[in-house]
């Protein structure tokens, strides 16, 4: 995959755990910041989910009687 130069400023302090990191991990800066970057979009793509699920919910709650045959089932299931 091809990749772009981006200019990122971060403090001394940063740098240097993103450093220390790097080394305990056997890899670089720029990958821990790949994988940083990564991380931060796919929790939006969950949250976003969630969000847009839980308002599926509130347009169209779901069936009381599916609801209380869920609650039947769980408490055979659980001990």
């Amino acid at each position: 995959m091809a990749r772009r130069e981006v200019l990122v400023q971060l403090d001394d302090d940063l740098v240097t755990q993103l450093d220390d990191l790097a080394a305990q991990l056997g890899t670089n800066r720029s990958e821990l910041l790949r994988r940083g970057a990564t991380a931060v979009i796919t929790s939006e793509d969950l949250a976003t989910a969630d969000r847009e699920l839980v308002a599926a919910y509130q347009r169209q709650p779901a069936d009381p009687a599916l609801i209380q045959s869920a609650r039947r089932l769980a408490a055979q299931t659980v001990p």
